[in-house]
C-alpha cells in the first residue's frame, strides 16, 4: 500500500504522539505507531497501555491496511528533512516500510499491526464539554501540586469532580492543595474521576493554541478526551482522593494582600540564601510592610527584604517552603494576591485578590515550624 503525505504535517502530529511512548516500554511493540490506512487518510496510535492517543492525518492515496512503525527512527528522520511530499510504500507481508523524498530513499522494518495492544472504546459512558482554554488553565493550575512519590499513588494525578452546580479539578502532595473550581462548568450526574499526571502532562502539550472545545467522556475505568483530530483515552487511577475540603482551613483572621510579582521575585531572591533541605523562608508580618529573610547557618548565608502589603490582623511571623511558595505563586495570572493566615503552625491559603465571577482558585500551603516555635 502507499500514500504521499506532507513531511511537516505528519511530523507535528507524530511528534504530540510520541510523549506517550515510553522509553524502555514492557511489550517491544509499544516502540511503535500503529498506521491505519485507508480512505484518504491515515489514523496513527500510539501506547503506553495506561494512556492512548490518536490523530487523523488526511494523505493521498486509495490503499488500505494496516502496520507498525519505529516511532524514534521514524520522527528522526522526519526532523531532519525539508518540508516536502514524502511517499510512503508498505508492505504487509514482510513489514518493511520504505520513504522515498525528493532526493532519498529510507528503507526500515515494521511490525505485525495485530500484536498492538486495542485501544479501549467509549462505552457506558457520561460526557461533559469544557473549551480548551478552560482545561488547559485547570491543568496548568493544578498538576505542578500532584504528588511524584511512588508511595503516594493515590496523589498521583488530578482528581476531578463533576456535580450539578460546577467542577472542581484538585491536585496534592501532602504539603500542598491546589483546587481549580468553575461554575460554568456542571452535569446532572454527578462523577469523581482521579486522571494520572502523565496522561494530564501529555494532554497540556497537546491542547491547541486556539480555543476550542474539548469534549470529555469517562466510565468507571477511562477518560477519553477529544478535539480537533487528536483523540486520548486513559486509565484512571483506581484509587480513593483524599477528603481535601476538610483540609482547608475556615477561619483565618490574618489577611495579607500583596504584589503577586513583587512577592514571587522577592522570593525568588530570598531563596537563594535559604537552607538548602529545608528551603525556608520566613515571612514576618506587621502594619503595612512585610519582611522576607531566610538563613543557611550551615554557610553563615543570610538575606532579607522588606515589601509593601496591605496586612489585616494579628502580626504574625510564619515560616514556609519557598519552592512551594515560587512554584504556586508562578502558576496564578493574578496582578495582586491574597494569603489568608491563622497561627504559625496552621496551613495558609493563597488565592487572586480579584476574582473571575466563573472561576475559584484556591492554593493550600502548609507551614515550616520556625525555630522559635519549635
Amino acid at each position: 500500500m502507499k500514500f504521499i503525505v506532507s513531511s511537516s504535517t505528519l511530523l507535528k502530529q507524530l511528534t504530540a504522539l510520541n510523549g506517550v511512548i515510553a522509553s524502555n516500554p514492557l511489550v517491544p511493540i509499544l516502540e511503535n505507531f500503529l498506521f491505519e490506512v485507508g480512505d484518504g487518510k491515515i489514523v496513527v496510535y500510539a501506547s503506553d497501555l495506561q494512556t492512548s492517543m490518536i490523530t487523523e492525518i488526511n494523505v493521498e492515496g486509495k490503499d488500505k491496511g494496516t502496520i507498525c512503525v519505529p516511532a524514534k527512527i521514524l520522527i528522526d528522520t522526519l526532523k531532519n528533512l525539508p518540508e516536502q511530499p514524502v511517499t510512503f510504500t508498505l508492505d504487509e507481508n514482510s513489514y518493511s516500510v520504505e520513504i522515498s523524498s525528493d532526493n532519498g530513499r529510507y528503507k526500515l522494518s515494521g511490525e505485525n499491526s495485530t500484536d498492538f495492544p486495542k485501544v479501549p472504546s467509549v462505552k457506558n459512558s457520561y460526557s461533559v464539554d469544557m473549551s480548551s482554554d478552560v482545561l488547559l488553565k485547570a491543568i496548568s493550575s493544578t498538576l505542578f501540586a500532584s504528588s511524584t512519590d511512588e508511595m503516594k499513588p493515590q496523589m498521583a494525578g488530578v482528581c476531578v469532580s463533576i456535580n450539578e452546580t460546577n467542577t472542581t479539578f484538585a491536585a496534592t502532595d501532602g504539603h500542598r492543595l491546589v483546587r481549580f473550581r468553575r461554575v460554568d462548568i456542571a452535569s446532572e450526574t454527578p462523577n469523581t474521576l482521579l486522571i494520572p499526571r502523565k496522561a494530564l502532562t501529555l494532554l497540556k502539550g497537546t491542547l491547541p493554541n486556539e480555543n476550542t472545545i474539548v469534549k470529555i467522556e469517562f466510565n468507571t475505568s477511562n477518560a477519553f478526551f477529544s478535539f480537533n483530530n487528536v483523540k486520548m483515552v486513559c486509565r484512571l487511577l483506581d484509587e480513593r482522593f483524599p477528603d481535601f475540603e476538610n483540609a482547608i482551613p475556615l477561619n483565618n483572621p490574618n489577611k495579607l494582600t500583596i504584589s503577586r510579582t513583587e512577592l514571587l521575585n522577592s522570593l525568588k531572591r530570598i531563596s537563594i540564601y535559604a537552607n538548602k533541605t529545608t528551603h525556608q523562608v520566613r515571612l514576618k508580618m506587621a502594619g503595612s510592610e512585610i519582611q522576607i529573610s531566610a538563613e543557611d547557618l550551615d554557610f553563615s548565608n543570610e538575606a532579607n527584604e522588606r515589601l509593601a502589603c496591605e496586612f489585616e490582623g494579628q502580626d504574625l511571623e510564619i515560616g514556609f517552603n519557598a519552592k512551594f511558595l515560587i512554584e504556586m505563586l508562578s502558576n496564578l495570572d493574578a496582578e495582586q494576591v491574597d494569603i489568608d493566615m491563622s497561627q504559625p503552625n496552621k496551613a495558609g491559603l493563597i488565592s487572586p485578590h480579584i476574582k473571575d465571577k466563573n472561576e475559584d482558585i484556591l492554593m493550600l500551603v502548609m507551614p515550616v515550624m520556625l525555630n522559635n516555635y519549635a
